[in-house]
């Protein structure tokens, strides 16, 4: 029965299937950037590098990732709208592979300064408009799996980038993320567009052609008349900034997107992908090497995750967070003590073991929950009216707090001692448990509109399905503190 059940969910949906992952093929290359400071920083410290670099050279190889990520924010809001999210993806592809080129014949620490930029652009503009391409391409009962797709190939690059990088010539990474980049280049054209987005361009004809394609069937009319209401009520009631503010709701869901992405980075992710073998070799681990350590830990996320985007709606948000969050800064807390004893002049080689076991162990619980809920539930808090400017808010928060962490990592390790900065990610995520638990709602089998009145603190009205039947979900709560008035 539910191998019936499953095959009846993918009935039909190949070519969604082959456009999703041929759209998210640069993603394992914005994954092998995002891990790469970890090991390429160790090869880039031996005494045969290709590159003479400073020791202020390595902070700045991480933090100018980045800002690059920072500095897409603006180019990705531009590109998605004006060439559309699938435009947006090859534009990202191209620059992701100049700046892999660079990487690669790179002889001087200035291009690497340009490349690391570039690509930290790159994977800011892709991390948007990909996962708008699948929601906008995707069939209904399928969505969910399709839009976890993305973080899976993220996850799969930090392993290659880790598995790779130690035991290779220095250009050989810039090689496979070329490889992969060119790939995309040369196979994602000839997918469908967004039918949503060539509707919005009044291109309904090449819209019906796109859906065609994507459903397998030259049966689309009533789904096309539905999208094409349905853009016709979102591009009619575009929220302004102010909403984010007035509305109880907005603040609400605003609040909490700056706490959980605040919560993922100061739990220390981005320290982690970004400084694993270092953080290892100073703890002076003997049961593995650092290099060997790194490929665990990145396998150990990819399965973590992968299992919790099966879970998430049966356990639920709430639960998942909370015991994330607990059991990360857990982790992060032993972590911290062991480094306090070996500063300390203890003799800590008999539980040398410690720091190896502590990162593994936050691989699986941070990806089980806190490292992947936030994705999930950004799209859930945020009224209709508002949700691309909430959503790119929430991006905001996310690389502006990754580039703070790591900021914060390396210069208190640098002069304080690698035990202090542990402590304070270990506290800020044991506090997230605790505005979990008071201030987050379950949404977990909740409508949209189920949603905003949770938010706002006001019972949720029982109505009959004639009752504003062709009005927006959530449009009741989208402006103050009170339902509106059925006036209908």
């Amino acid at each position: 029965m539910h191998q019936k059940s499953f095959l009846y969910m993918f009935q039909g949906t190949f070519p969604q299937l082959i456009a999703v992952l041929t759209a998210t093929l640069g993603a394992i290359s914005d994954g092998m950037n995002y891990g790469w400071s970890a090991p390429g920083i160790q090869v880039l410290k031996r005494k045969d590098s290709p590159i003479d670099l400073k020791e202020n050279d390595y902070i700045w190889l991480e933090s100018i990732y980045l800002i690059g990520g920072l500095a897409g924010l603006p180019i990705t809001i531009f590109a998605v709208d004006k060439i559309g999210r699938k435009g947006s993806i090859l534009v990202s592809a191209i620059i992701s592979l100049i700046g892999w080129v660079l990487i690669g014949f790179a002889n001087r620490v200035e291009y690497l300064y340009v490349a690391r930029f570039m690509v930290g652009l790159s994977g800011d503009v892709a991390f948007v408009s990909a996962p708008m391409y699948i929601a906008e391409i995707a069939d209904k009962k399928i969505r969910g799996f399709l839009a976890g797709i993305i973080y899976v190939m993220l996850l799969i690059g930090i392993l290659i980038i880790y598995a790779v990088t130690p035991f290779v010539p220095f250009y050989v990474p810039s090689i496979i993320g070329g490889v992969l980049v060119s790939i995309q280049l040369v196979i994602f054209p000839f997918m469908p567009d967004s039918p949503y987005y060539l509707i919005s361009k009044d291109n309904p004809e090449e819209a019906k052609l796109h859906l065609q394609r994507l459903r397998g069937t030259a049966d689309v009319d009533t789904e096309l008349s539905e999208i094409s209401v349905a853009v016709k009520r979102q591009q009619a009631e575009k929220g302004r900034p102010q909403d984010l503010v007035l509305s109880k709701s907005n603040r609400k869901a605003v609040l909490i997107m700056f706490v959980l992405n605040g919560a993922q980075h100061f739990s220390s992710i981005s320290v982690m992908l970004m400084n694993l073998h270092e953080i290892l070799s100073a703890a002076d681990s003997v049961y593995m090497s650092s290099e060997v350590a790194g490929i665990l830990f990145a396998a150990m996320m990819l399965i973590s995750a992968t299992i919790a985007d099966f879970v998430v709606d049966k356990f639920g948000r709430k639960a998942l967070l909370t015991c994330s969050s607990l059991l990360t800064g857990l982790s992060l807390l032993v972590l911290a003590v062991f480094f306090s004893m070996k500063s300390n002049g203890m003799n800590v080689d008999s539980i040398s073991w410690i720091p190896l076991a502590s990162v593994m162990v936050y691989a699986a619980v941070f990806k089980f929950g806190l490292g992947i809920i936030p994705i999930i539930m950004t799209a859930e808090l945020f009224s209709a009216k508002v949700k691309a400017m909430g959503m790119t808010i929430s991006d905001f928060f996310y690389v502006l707090f990754a580039w703070i962490s790591v900021e914060i990592y390396q210069r208190l390790s640098a002069h304080v001692g690698y035990d202090i900065p542990f402590y304070f990610f270990s506290a800020c995520t044991l506090l997230t448990a605790v505005f979990v638990q008071i201030y987050i709602p379950e949404t977990k089998g909740k409508t949209l509109e189920e949603i905003q009145f949770i938010l706002k603190g006001v019972p949720f009205p029982i109505r009959s399905n004639s009752i504003r039947s062709h009005k927006l979900p959530c449009e009741s709560v989208d402006e103050g503190d009170k339902p509106k008035q059925d006036i209908s």
